[in-house]
């Protein structure tokens, strides 16, 4: 799978599990409030295939069957962002080879984006926090006005603002939910093997290419840097 001789103008990235490692932080938050709740807490690696659908899929993946009699799953989201707010940051980081990544489509002109289903809030706080060092177009977590991802909306909104055509775009994420939606807003998908799903799950929602480290992404974009 490859882009052939395309190469692209712009991108955009998924966030959690592709841009940044932030499933301790994630589980930790998640677990404090089944342990507030006197449910069973789950393993971290269970963490990779319980998120990236948004909050409330998360809550739906990690409670127990009936463990939403006493308490309304709005409740328990509530419950969680108290627990997210306080641990967020203290182990989330960049992926290894993430800011040379970065640093080299900065420097070819590409266009860089991301949209993420954590809510808008965190996503943006995330990107300030740990990717500041970079002009990203748009920054979009799960907010009212867009429908979360695989619906393609917000992909194709950064492709409108940006007044870039959508096959112009690459889309890298780790997920299934990135694949479908990269496919619905005809971008061309890179599965990041780095990420928090597998190389058969991506594959078998579209993935037109994988990479296994940052780097191999600047083969899908102009060789030499600007200046």
């Amino acid at each position: 799978m490859s882009a052939g001789p395309q190469r692209f103008r712009a991108v955009i990235f998924d966030l959690d599990g592709t841009l940044l490692d932030s499933l301790r932080d994630i589980a930790d938050s998640m677990n404090a409030v089944l342990q507030r709740l006197g449910c069973p807490v789950h393993p971290l690696e269970d963490y990779k295939r319980l998120v990236g659908d948004g909050v409330a899929a998360l809550l739906e993946n990690a409670l127990p069957a009936g463990s939403t009699r006493r308490h309304s799953l709005e409740e328990v989201g509530r419950m969680l962002g108290q627990e997210y707010v306080h641990n967020w940051n203290r182990h989330t980081r960049p992926y290894p080879g993430i800011p040379e990544m970065l640093d080299s489509l900065q420097a070819r002109g590409v266009r860089l984006n991301i949209l993420s289903n954590k809510l808008d809030e965190f996503t943006r706080l995330a990107a300030e926090t740990f990717l500041s060092r970079w002009r990203f177009d748009k920054v979009i977590g799960f907010r009212p006005d867009l429908p979360r991802k695989p619906d393609p909306a917000g992909a194709l909104f950064i492709a409108q603002a940006a007044g870039i055509p959508a096959s112009d775009f690459l889309y890298l994420g780790d997920s299934d939910t990135d694949m479908q939606t990269a496919a619905a807003a005809g971008m061309f998908s890179v599965g990041a093997l780095w990420g928090f799903r597998t190389e058969e799950e991506l594959r078998a929602h579209g993935a037109k290419s994988l990479v296994r480290r940052p780097g191999e992404v600047l083969r899908f974009f102009n060789g030499d840097p600007k200046g």
